[in-house]
């Protein structure tokens, strides 16, 4: 099914959203750390997705159990270490993972700087151990606030030569993103490229905003993208990307059934779509399963599954040489 001959790419995957249900077990044993129950099979649905959740803010109720185990920066390193080994291990050439140091750092006060210094030793240590190529993107998490998401940003702008872009995740709804132009014009500045999720619990607003005012390449999600014809005209017209994750959307509650998902239209309309896993441990799924779906719901054709891998590797933030290095690394 998969084009053989293509990268495998993942570009929406949160790293802090994919730390190991037997991780957390770890690190909440070794450190001490209660857990709701008392045994690791029980602890499974706490941690995974086991029926759609109601809403977007439900579902990351889910990712908050992995950040709660987080107290060193040797447990950030660990899970960063072992992201790059998921990746390996799932048959992905190439994955941009996105992080939040302050979400990371929340819960045991640790020192947000030296979070973003830990994940990235931690990705530096399973780059050398695994063959697998990877790049970092920072998150502001919106959730938090602005003042936060601006401690967040120092924190990752001083880092910055080992990222590749900054992100705006989180409460969507709630904060929107007018509130953060600032902070983009900054990520701007420091020549870093910009992903913003958007258009998922908001309306098509929320993904023109993202565009014109925070400078957005690339859309996460955006599923409300659908509603407006002018604005996928635009965002084809710019080559404005959207990072698909179909299980995810699914199990936000963001589309009711497969069969209703926006990429079919994003692809009629010629907009440069792909597919990814967004937070695979939680959702219990990986990039393979995607494709699969894609397949057997969505009855895509080879030709279709080829295009979404091309456009993942168009979309990625790799430069020029990077690309034609890794489409190289499948040709021989």
């Amino acid at each position: 099914m998969l084009n053989k001959q293509l990268p495998l790419i993942d570009l929406h995957r949160h790293l802090d959203g994919n730390i190991r249900p037997s991780t957390i077990w770890q690190l909440a044993q070794h450190h001490g750390i209660t857990l709701p129950v008392a045994n690791f099979e029980d602890f499974i649905p706490y941690v995974t997705i086991t029926k759609n959740e109601a809403d977007l803010l439900a579902f990351l109720k889910k990712l908050d159990w992995g950040v709660q185990v987080l107290k060193t920066l040797d447990d950030c390193k660990r899970i960063a270490f072992e992201n790059v080994e998921d990746v390996y291990n799932a048959g992905i050439d190439y994955a941009e993972l996105r992080f939040s140091p302050f979400y990371m750092a929340m819960t045991h006060n640790l020192p947000i700087t030296d979070v973003v210094a830990a994940v990235i030793d931690g990705v530096a240590a399973g780059i050398k151990k695994f063959p697998v190529k990877i790049n970092l993107i920072g998150i502001l998490s919106r959730t938090f606030g602005v003042e936060n998401c601006q401690i967040e940003l120092d924190a990752l702008l001083a880092h910055k030569d080992k990222l590749i872009a900054i992100d705006l995740a989180g409460d969507e709804y709630n904060f929107p993103g007018q509130l953060f132009e600032s902070h983009f014009k900054q990520v701007s500045d420091a020549g870093l490229h910009i992903t913003i999720h958007a258009g998922e619990a908001a309306g098509p607003e929320s993904v023109w905003q993202a565009i014109k005012q925070l400078r957005a390449e690339r859309i996460g999600h955006g599923v409300n993208c659908q509603h407006d014809p002018k604005l996928m005209t635009y965002m084809q017209e710019n080559n404005i990307a959207i990072e698909s994750c179909l299980t995810s959307n699914l199990q936000t509650g963001t589309v009711k059934n497969l069969a209703e998902h926006p990429i079919l239209t994003f692809l009629a309309n010629g907009l440069l779509v792909c597919l990814n896993t967004d937070d695979p441990a939680v959702e219990g799924i990986e990039l393979k399963h995607e494709f699969t779906l894609a397949k057997q719901q969505l009855h895509f054709d080879e030709k279709t599954i080829s295009k979404l891998q091309e456009n993942a590797l168009a979309m990625s933030f790799l430069s020029t040489h990077e690309k034609q290095q890794l489409q190289k690394a499948k040709d021989n």
